[in-house]
């Protein structure tokens, strides 16, 4: 899988440097996976959640930070549409942004 873009999570991490790895870790795991279907996610990230229109959400440091992904099976490309704490994904609609 491809993901745009890299610079988001590091952007987010030297904000948040408690998160680094965790997000170094997805991004290294996310690079190499040729997912086929979002049931190809839950085997790799169990917590993660389907919301639909091809977007998942992916728990960071046991549920500190959420991580919104929108993807493109066909192509093998991820976008990054949101990243940030419990709290503000609290504030967003999932699956509109």
């Amino acid at each position: 899988m491809r993901v745009i873009a890299k610079k988001i999570l590091r952007e987010f991490w030297e904000k948040h440097n408690d998160c680094e790895q965790q997000l170094k870790a997805w991004f290294q795991e996310t690079s190499k996976a040729k997912w086929k279907n979002s049931n190809r996610i839950k085997l790799e990230f169990p917590t993660a959640s389907i919301i639909g229109d091809n977007r998942i959400v992916f728990n960071i440091k046991g549920n500190t930070y959420r991580l919104i992904v929108k993807i493109n099976f066909d192509y093998q490309m991820v976008w990054i549409r949101f990243i940030g704490t419990h709290a503000e994904y609290d504030k967003i609609n999932a699956k509109t942004i």
